[in-house]
């Protein structure tokens, strides 16, 4: 067989593939309950709507951090393969900004949000309430905006006060 028939070998068993596949999908995976939907299906709004029960401090987040956080976000939140978290202060209107938790993101809720979604890389979903609520207000520490003893929750989180919340407009009225 020549190579250039390869790739015409290859569409045509992608049709006859496809061709045999129900009309209830292509057979891929599992479908999900409706519990297993409710565990994921939730919205953390600025205000704090939507934040769940639990506690945690800058002080019990650091080992979070260093647990689960370190090897992608390096000490501190900076050096790490991927993204800083902390530092860039005063430098997002400047020629080279650098876009941390503590010199970009607008609210304080939407770190618990976005870690709770998406941190770690790896295994998302796995830290708990506490263990959320502790990262979160260790990532507000080590960019100066939190004391390390502050107790954030579903009460003080919403209220903590992001260095650029300023330069954000908040266009969502819920009906």
């Amino acid at each position: 067989m020549s190579t250039r028939s390869l790739p015409t070998l290859v569409a045509a068993s992608i049709f006859i593939a496809n061709a045999a596949v129900s009309d209830d999908g292509p057979g891929l995976g599992e479908g999900l309950t409706a519990a297993e939907i409710s565990a994921i299906d939730y919205t953390v709004m600025p205000d704090g709507d939507g934040l769940p029960e639990g506690s945690g401090t800058a002080a019990q987040g650091r080992a979070v951090y260093l647990a689960n956080c370190l090897a992608c976000h390096g000490e501190n939140g900076t050096g790490g393969l991927n993204d800083a978290l902390a530092g860039g202060h005063g430098s997002i209107n400047g020629p080279a900004p650098q876009k941390t938790v503590g010199s970009y993101w607008p609210y304080a809720t939407t770190i618990f949000d976005y870690v709770r979604r998406a941190m770690p890389l790896t295994s998302p979903g796995i830290l708990s309430n506490d263990e959320l609520y502790a990262v979160t207000a260790y990532l507000l520490y080590i960019n100066d905006i939190i004391t390390e003893d502050f107790e954030i929750d579903a009460e003080s989180l919403p209220s903590v006060a992001m260095p650029n919340g300023g330069n954000f407009v908040w266009g969502y009225t819920p009906e």
